[in-house]
């Protein structure tokens, strides 16, 4: 379902958008397509005075997970957020270790204190780290907007199924165009 309104609490959440994701080849949209347009977002949404999270992982969850890449200490440098974004002070940073977003963080309180009744979601990967988020997002009670041309993973496929199978069952999706439109 296209997105409708976003309501007068709403948070931009930019899930993973960091150095170690940013070397991965993505489809269908590059990781500069992403940068870009979560940047735009995240401009948006502080003139609004509505404020914008940025998500990045640091580590792997306990667990077995034989076979993982990641596993392991990442270099240096890995979870730092991309510089072409844009963050400012009045930004909130939340660092997890798992997939998504708010297990073993303090991103439900930050967004509960100031209000937030709607997130709207950027970033890598979409059947992950995005999909995790916006799984949780909606079990937690919020409204979710998935921002379909600033999200993108490893996998076209996975992304794809994410997009057309997952989302419509638990958020509103849409363009970078049309959410700004929404922010009027």
């Amino acid at each position: 379902m296209t997105a409708t309104t976003l309501d007068p609490k709403t948070a931009l959440v930019v899930v993973d958008v960091q150095q170690g994701t940013g070397y991965l080849p993505l489809a269908p949209h590059s990781v500069d397509d992403v940068v870009r347009r979560s940047a735009e977002l995240a401009a948006t949404f502080r003139a609004k005075g509505l404020p914008v999270v940025f998500v990045r992982v640091t580590g792997n969850a306990p667990g077995r997970i034989e076979g993982n890449p990641r596993r392991g200490n990442p270099p240096a440098g890995w979870s730092d957020l991309v510089p072409g974004l844009g963050v400012e002070e009045s930004d909130i940073i939340v660092t997890k270790q798992v997939w998504g977003s708010f297990h073993g963080t303090d991103l439900d309180l930050q967004l509960r204190r100031r209000g937030i009744t709607q997130v709207v979601l950027t970033g890598v990967a979409t059947s992950l780290g995005v999909e995790s988020t916006a799984r949780a997002a909606h079990e937690h009670g919020y409204n979710v907007t998935v921002v379909t041309d600033a999200v993108t993973d490893i996998d076209e496929d996975a992304h794809r199924n994410s997009i057309e199978k997952i989302f419509p069952k638990l958020a509103e999706i849409d363009t970078t165009d049309a959410i700004v439109k929404l922010l009027g």
